[in-house]
Parts: structure tokens; sequence; C-alpha cells
């Protein structure tokens, strides 16, 4: 198949609400709420967790690594969403496209790959606590961060060089106001089956993987909690994992939604299409900061002494 020319390729077409341009102005000041807390809920863990020594334990810069990719997230996304809701300009190039699914996808891996780890660091915390420190050392945690970037490049490098195999009809206008793998091939008018099923390979041996190793870790910890004698203890032990169920049902749960609306679109009202982009989107990097400071108490009391003043 021929690699076309960046020329031959027309700009997308990025969306809002249809029906509601009128509004979109108005409709941006949720959004920019909305990035806001997560900007600022994020970047204020990282500020924490960079302070202070008493902090840079294993879990917390697990947790500083998901505050990094709901951030990546929001610097990916924000800049389409601005120009469109407040200038309504709907164009983004071809090139500017596949840049900014890559690096959605990327750090949406990356995010994934973040929650297995926090999961093993739990599993390691409740199984093994004499040994916790020794196990995950500041290098051993150094290596695994490495390890889930370089995964989560390589599995999506393929896709956009993939997509510049196909032709595209003239239908050109996405789903949302952000550029994703699905919504960009379904506009194709040539056999992309190769895309498809590369996507669907890195899903399985990514997302699907991970959530099983998820799924086995908290199974053992459950297994081994309940040997424990004390109910206070029972309790403890599931408490320090209540914040990472939440982070893992708030990342897994809106990218399911939006998997299967992409695939039984037709089904749906278009407003729902729109609004399950927007979950996707925001969910994680706007609740993750706002449930670790709510149950984690040494996060919320230096976050509070963070902001007290002097």
């Amino acid at each position: 198949m021929t690699l076309f020319n960046t020329s031959h390729f027309r700009p997308f077409l990025l969306t809002g609400f249809p029906g509601l341009e009128a509004f979109h102005p108005q409709i941006s000041i949720v959004f920019c709420f909305l990035y806001l807390i997560a900007i600022v809920g994020n970047g204020t863990i990282l500020v924490v967790i960079w302070e202070e020594q008493t902090l840079h334990e294993p879990m917390y810069l697990f947790l500083s690594m998901l505050a990094a990719s709901d951030l990546g997230i929001c610097a990916t996304t924000l800049p389409t969403l601005l120009k469109l809701f407040w200038f309504n300009v709907r164009e983004i190039s071809f090139d500017a496209c596949l840049v900014q699914m890559y690096f959605i996808h990327v750090f949406s891996l990356m995010e994934s790959g973040i929650l297995v780890s926090m999961a093993f660091d739990h599993y390691v915390a409740i199984s093994n606590p004499l040994w916790y420190t020794a196990i995950l050392t500041n290098s051993t945690i150094t290596k695994v961060g490495l390890g889930i970037l370089v995964r989560a490049v390589l599995a999506i490098f393929p896709a956009p060089w993939l997509i510049r195999q196909i032709k595209f009809c003239k239908v050109n206008v996405l789903s949302h106001s952000y550029c994703l793998h699905p919504d960009i091939i379904k506009l194709s008018s040539s056999d992309n089956r190769i895309s498809r099923i590369t996507g669907l390979i890195v899903i399985i041996f990514t997302f699907g993987i991970d959530s099983l190793f998820i799924l086995l870790s908290y199974l053992k910890i459950f297994i081994m909690v309940l040997d424990i004698a004390s109910q206070e203890e029972q309790l403890k032990a599931l408490n320090t994992c209540v914040f990472h169920i939440c982070a893992v049902l708030l990342v897994y749960i809106p990218m399911l939604g939006v998997s299967i609306i992409h695939h039984f679109g037709k089904y749906v009202l278009p407003v729902i299409h729109v609004l399950m982009g927007y979950v996707y989107l925001l969910i994680p990097p706007v609740l993750n900061p706002i449930v670790y400071c709510i149950k984690n108490h040494e996060i919320r009391t230096h976050v509070l002494k963070l902001f007290q003043p002097k």
C-alpha cells in the first residue's frame, strides 16, 4: 500500500455539541472549570510529593506518576477544545490530529500501567510489610516508571503510521473536539482492517492484561486480609486500597463506555456519544486528585499545610 503525501490528506473537522453551537461559549465555562480543577489538583499533588521528603515512598511516587499522566491528557486536549468552543475553529490538520491522537492514547496507556504498579505496591505492602522498602526501592520505581513510558510509546507508535496508509472519504467530521484512533479510522474509505486489528491487539495486550493483573492482585489481597484475625486490622488493610480501587474504576469505566459507544454509536443519541467522550477525557484527571485528597490522610494534611499562610 502506497504511503500518501501529507498534502493529499484533508483537514478533519472537530465536533462540539451538535445543535448547540450558539451556546458553546457558555458551555466552555463548565469545561474551563473542570480543566482548572484537574490542573490545580494534579499539579498540587505533584508539588506536595516533590516538596515533602516524608512522601518519597513508593505509593506516593506512583501517585505522582498518575498525576503527571493526567496533566499530560489535559495539556494534549485543552488547546483544540478551547479553539472549538471559544472561536469555533473546527479544522485540525491531518498531522496535528495524528499527533494529538498519539499522545492521548500514550497517556491513557500510561495511566493503566501506573494503576497496575499501584496494585502491586498495595499487594507488597500487605503481604510483605517488612520487606516493602527493600523490594520497592527508588531504583526499582524509576525502572518501573521508565518501563511504563516505553511500553506506551512503543505500543501506540504503529497507529499513526498505519493510519497514513489508508484513504479517507469525503466525510471528515470527527465525533469529538479531540482525535481518537477509532474515531479517525471509521472515516476511512479503503481497507482499514490492519489498523483495526492492530488497535484490538494493543487493547488486549495492554488494557486487557493490565486489568487482569489488577484483578489478580486484589484477589490475593482479599485472601490475605481474610486471614487476619483482627477485624480492625482487616478494615485498616482494606482502607489503604479504597482510593486505588476508585482510581481504577474512574479510568476503566469511562474507557469501556467510550469503546462501547464507538462500536454501537448508531444505536444511541448523538449527545450521549459526545458526553461519553468528555467523561472519558475529564473524569479521571478531575476526580483522581479529589479522591486521593479525601481518602489519604497524609496527602490531605500536606495539601492543607501547603495552602496555609505562613
